[in-house]
């Protein structure tokens, strides 16, 4: 092979190249950028209580842990304030008590974590593997979204179940044993 040929060949493969390393870059340069994106990276829902376009008062991955549907229930998550003033959050399902939850503005409250408060509904209207309708409200604004709803099963979630209830006298609950008269 003539010099002239291995040198035109090497003139042909730095061409495809730079053409292959121009057009990545062209593609990369239009791809968003999935670090910015709003996701909720759990098994809970995000919603936002001015709507989608308005983000300043919001609930971050929002789910409930209970062991049964009319059982109590722990809500995790985060209730996120980024607007100028302070906010209260009012969290409502059918046959449970609205719990209120109040975000400093700026500022942002974890739900169910060591460091955060504990929410807890006082009856879960859905059974562990489905969706409780919810609302989410800060003064006249509002939003109904789907709380999904967990039990223990996952580890994940075992210690976040809400402690079992004294029995009403106080005395412990009944055992499964038979009594010494059976």
């Amino acid at each position: 092979m003539s010099r002239r040929a291995t040198a035109a060949r090497g003139a042909r493969t730095i061409a495809v190249a730079a053409v292959s390393a121009a057009g990545a870059l062209l593609l990369a340069a239009c791809a968003p950028t999935t670090t910015t994106l709003t996701y909720d990276p759990s098994d809970g829902v995000g919603v936002s209580v001015l709507g989608d376009e308005n983000r300043d008062l919001r609930g971050i991955n929002l789910m409930v842990v209970s062991a049964a549907e009319g059982e109590p229930g722990n809500v995790l998550g985060a209730l996120a304030n980024e607007s100028d003033n302070d906010a209260s959050f009012t969290l409502e399902a059918p046959g449970a008590s609205p719990v209120t939850v109040d975000v400093p503005a700026g500022g942002t409250v974890y739900l169910g974590t060591e460091t955060g408060e504990s929410v807890q509904l006082d009856a879960v209207g859905a059974a562990p593997g489905d969706y409780l309708d919810a609302t989410l409200s800060v003064g006249s604004d509002s939003t109904e979204f789907q709380l999904p709803v967990f039990d223990g099963t996952l580890p994940e979630y075992a210690d976040h179940l809400p402690a079992a209830a004294p029995s009403p006298s106080g005395s412990p609950s009944p055992s499964m044993s038979p009594s010494p008269s059976e």
